[in-house]
């Protein structure tokens, strides 16, 4: 084959490859931004992690610890549309959308303003992220708060699939509102 001929081969292969490529995992700003369901790493760099029993502790040695769940709730026509029932961990804030890997300035100003007020204004407020097991919201809402200077932060792993299956009590729970 001629070197021409062999280099639009290349070339053409190459695009071919770029076609099929998987999307990134994870923006430039290092959150995840794609299958956001998947094992999820033990550490958390910017929160300390938490199991259930951890958590238990936490909330005994520091009952001012405010529980921040991050799980998603469609969002169409300026409201959250109920799609299915849901349940958090007692005495949670629901920051619904806010753990995404990406997140526009409508949300970014909701999850703001309501770490404000969970925190009192306060960046060493602490502060508990979490979502269900398995799930990277909760993770990239700890590393978002971070960004945000928030510095006294935990991760709760397990979530919701945790707390649960370790038979404590969830609550009905409702996304608070937009400001």
């Amino acid at each position: 084959m001629r070197p021409a001929a062999l280099l639009v081969l290349n070339g053409l292969l190459a695009l071919a490859c770029m076609a099929h490529a998987e999307p990134p995992l994870f923006s430039a700003a290092g959150y995840r931004i794609e299958h956001y369901r998947s094992p999820t790493p033990t550490h958390n760099e910017y929160a300390r992690p938490l199991d259930t029993e951890a958590l238990q502790r936490l909330l005994i040695e520091q009952p001012h610890a405010r529980l921040i769940d991050v799980y998603r709730r469609p969002w169409r026509h300026g409201q959250f549309i109920e799609d299915e029932a849901h349940a958090n961990l007692p005495d949670s804030l629901w920051l619904a959308n806010t753990g995404d890997g990406e997140l526009d300035a409508q949300w970014q100003s909701y999850f703001s303003h309501h770490l404000q007020q969970a925190s009192h204004n306060d960046k060493g407020w602490p502060l508990v992220f979490y979502c269900r097991a398995d799930c990277w919201l909760g993770w990239n809402a700890a590393k978002r708060a971070h960004a945000m200077g928030y510095n006294n932060l935990y991760w709760y792993r397990d979530g919701i699939d945790g707390w649960q299956q370790a038979g404590l009590p969830l609550i009905p729970a409702q996304p608070a509102a937009l400001p």
